[in-house]
C-alpha cells in the first residue's frame, strides 16, 4: 500500500506534467526602453530575446504609475478603485480582506507558489532585505535577498539630487544613482537571480508559480561600473521639451514634479539617463541568468514566462523624472508573455491591454479556475495579436495626499483623482471629474502629447465618447 506522501508526490508529478508552469518577472520602475521596443541605446539583449519568441504588448499600461496600487492591483486583477489603494502604505487586505491574489489562484490548484524579491510593494532601497507589504496568503515560500547595493547606500556612496536623500534612506523617493566596484552576483538583484535559479531546479519535478522581483532600475540607480561604461554621458541625447510646453495641459497633470529636479542641469540629466540605462542593462542580465537556467532545467516548453514592470518612468519628456504622471511615459509598460503553445509567438500586438488583465489570463491558459477580477483575458491576443478587441486600457493616479486607509479624503482637503483612457488612437485624461482640466492627444499623429486637443470643438465627440469610457462615478 503506497503511503500518503507517496501518493502526494505522485500527485504532485502529474500535475506537473498536465499543467504549464509560470515564471513570472517583474521589473521595478522600468519604461519601454528596451531595444525591441524600438530603443536603440539602451542594450536589452535578453529581453529582446525573450520578446522575439513571445506576444510583444505595444500598448499595454498600468492602473496606477506608483508601486503599491499597480502591484495590488496586477496581483489581484482588481482596479485600485476596487482595492481602495491609492499610496504606498496600505496593504490591500485592510480593505479586501478576502481578495484572492494571482499566486493564491495557483496554490489552489495545487501549484507550488514562491517569491524572490519585489512582488508587493517595498520602500526601495530603505526595506530591501524585509517583507515590505507582502502578502503571506500569496505563497508558500518567500525570499528576500540584500546585496551590497545596501551597503553601498548604507555607507553613504550613493549621489542624491535631494541632499535630504543621503544618508537618510530616502534615496528612493529622487534621482540618485552610484557606479558600484561590485560585481553583479553581490548586488540585491544579482542575489535575486540566483535564488530563483535554484528554486527552478529545486522545484522542476512539480507545477510551479515563481515570482521574480527585481528592484532596478528603481532609484537608486545602483548597478555595477561595467554597465555605466556602456553609456557614456556625451552620447546621451535628451528629451526636447517645447517652449511653453506647461501652458498645453492643466497644472495637475504635471503634478508629479519635484521640487529638487530644478537643479537639474543637462550634464546631471545626462548622468540620470546614463546610470537608469545601467540599471536597466544590468537587470536585464539578471533575467538572462534566470532564462537560461530555465532551459537548462528543459522548463522552456512547460513554462509561461512573462515579464512586466510595475508602471512607467519618465526620463525627462514633458519635463518630467520618474513617474505619477498620466502621459504615455508613466502610464506605458513593456509587457512580454511565452506561452510555448500560443500561435501568435514572435508577434506583436497593437491592442490596448492592461496589468489588471493578467490574472484572469494566466488562469485561462493554464486551465485554472479563478475569482471574477476586473480584468479580461487576453488569450485570444496570445493565439492572434491581430483578433478584434475594443477595451480601452484605464489609468489613474492621484493629487495630494489620500487618507492611509485609501478612502477618499473629507470635502475640502485637496486630494483628487485623474484618469486617463487610452486606446489604439487616443488619450483621454480628466483630473477630478474635469474640473481641474481635461487633455486629448491624437496618439497617432502626436506620439509626444504636445498638442491638447480638448478644447478643439472638431473633438467635441471623442471628448464625450472617451470621457464615457472611465468608470461610472468616478
Amino acid at each position: 500500500m503506497r503511503t500518503l506522501s507517496a501518493l502526494l508526490l505522485l500527485a504532485s508529478s502529474a500535475l506537473g506534467a498536465e499543467k504549464p508552469n509560470v515564471l513570472f518577472i517583474v521589473s521595478d520602475d522600468l519604461c519601454n526602453v528596451q531595444g525591441c521596443y524600438g530603443n536603440t541605446v539602451c542594450q536589452t539583449p535578453n529581453l529582446d530575446k525573450l520578446a522575439a519568441k513571445s506576444v510583444k504588448f505595444d500598448r499595454a499600461y498600468c492602473q496606477f504609475p506608483l508601486c503599491n496600487p499597480s502591484r495590488a492591483s496586477f496581483l489581484t486583477g482588481l482596479r485600485p478603485d476596487t482595492l481602495k489603494v491609492y499610496e504606498n502604505a496600505t496593504q490591500f487586505r485592510k480593505n479586501v480582506p478576502d481578495a484572492q491574489s494571482l499566486p493564491q489562484t495557483f496554490r489552489k490548484a495545487g501549484y507550488y507558489a514562491g517569491r524572490v524579491g519585489k512582488l508587493y510593494h517595498y520602500g526601495v532601497p530603505a526595506q530591501i532585505g524585509t517583507d515590505g507589504l507582502d502578502d503571506p496568503p500569496s505563497w508558500e515560500k518567500v525570499v528576500n535577498p540584500r546585496g551590497r547595493d545596501k551597503d553601498d547606500e548604507e555607507n553613504n556612496l550613493i549621489y542624491s539630487l535631494n541632499a535630504a536623500g543621503k544618508g537618510s534612506g530616502r534615496y528612493g523617493g529622487t534621482l540618485s544613482w552610484f557606479a558600484s566596484e561590485g560585481k553583479d552576483e553581490e548586488m540585491t538583484d544579482g542575489k535575486i537571480a540566483a535564488e530563483v535559479i535554484g528554486q527552478l531546479a529545486a522545484n522542476k519535478d512539480k507545477a510551479f508559480f515563481l515570482a521574480c522581483g527585481f528592484f532596478r532600475p528603481h532609484t537608486p540607480y545602483v548597478s555595477p561600473k561595467k554597465y555605466f561604461d556602456m553609456y557614456p554621458t556625451e552620447k546621451i541625447v535628451l528629451p526636447v521639451v517645447p517652449k511653453d510646453h506647461k501652458a498645453s495641459a492643466p497644472d495637475a497633470a504635471f503634478g508629479s514634479a519635484k521640487p529638487e529636479q530644478a537643479k537639474l542641469t543637462d550634464d546631471l540629466r545626462r548622468q540620470a539617463i546614463q546610470a537608469y540605462y545601467a540599471s536597466v542593462s544590468f537587470m536585464d542580465a539578471q533575467v538572462g541568468l534566470v532564462l537560461e537556467a530555465l532551459e537548462k532545467n528543459k522548463l522552456t516548453e512547460n513554462t509561461v514566462v512573462v515579464f512586466i514592470s510595475d508602471h512607467g518612468y519618465h526620463l525627462g519628456e514633458h519635463g518630467l523624472w520618474q513617474k505619477m504622471s498620466l502621459f504615455e511615459n508613466s502610464a506605458r509598460v513593456p509587457m512580454l508573455i511565452y506561452d510555448p503553445r500560443s500561435k501568435g509567438n514572435g508577434k506583436a500586438c497593437a491592442r490596448t491591454v492592461e496589468l489588471v488583465d493578467l490574472h484572469a489570463t494566466l488562469a485561462e491558459v493554464c486551465g485554472l479556475p479563478a475569482p471574477k477580477t476586473d480584468g479580461k483575458s487576453l488569450k485570444p491576443l496570445l493565439d492572434d495579436p491581430t483578433a478584434a478587441w475594443d477595451k480601452p486600457a484605464i489609468t489613474q493616479v492621484s493629487r495630494g495626499t489620500p487618507t492611509m486607509t485609501g478612502e477618499t479624503t473629507p470635502k475640502g482637503q485637496p486630494w483628487f483623482l485623474g484618469y486617463t483612457v487610452r486606446t489604439e488612437k487616443y488619450r483621454y485624461t480628466e483630473w477630478d471629474g474635469g474640473n481641474k482640466g481635461v487633455q486629448l492627444y491624437d496618439m497617432t499623429t502626436d506620439p509626444g502629447e504636445e498638442k491638447n486637443l480638448a478644447a478643439d470643438p472638431k473633438f467635441t465627440d471623442v471628448v464625450k465618447s472617451m470621457k464615457a469610457m472611465i468608470p461610472a462615478g468616478k
